[in-house]
């Protein structure tokens, strides 16, 4: 899996980092939902664990979390325009609205 990012989207990522060596989570949120309905979104973890496995980013460390590999394409692009990030792929939107608030949300295990 392959995430590229704008300039702008790095920028203000590093600016939300809590921590220089936190890593960046390409995350399946499914809270509040039923089965395998949910939200492509991005969180930041403190530590490479188990269960997940390292997506190719050309600005920073990244991950996901192997199960979810499957909610997610191969290649993927996150802007960031008018404080809202936006994933992409070539097959089309993945979430054009993630917040600034949603990415400083904590995991749930």
């Amino acid at each position: 899996m392959n995430l590229t990012m704008t300039e702008h989207a790095a920028e203000k990522l590093t600016q939300l980092m809590q921590h220089p060596q936190d890593l960046l989570l390409v995350f399946y949120d499914t809270e509040g939902c039923c089965g395998v309905n949910g939200v492509p979104t991005l969180r930041f973890v403190k530590n490479f664990t188990d269960e997940l496995e390292e997506v190719i980013c050309d600005r920073m460390s990244a991950a996901v979390i192997s199960a979810q590999k499957v909610f997610f394409e191969k290649n993927m692009k996150l802007d960031f325009d008018g404080n809202i990030f936006r994933l992409s792929s070539p097959q089309g939107m993945l979430n054009p609205t993630i917040s600034v608030m949603e990415i400083k949300k904590e995991v749930m295990a």
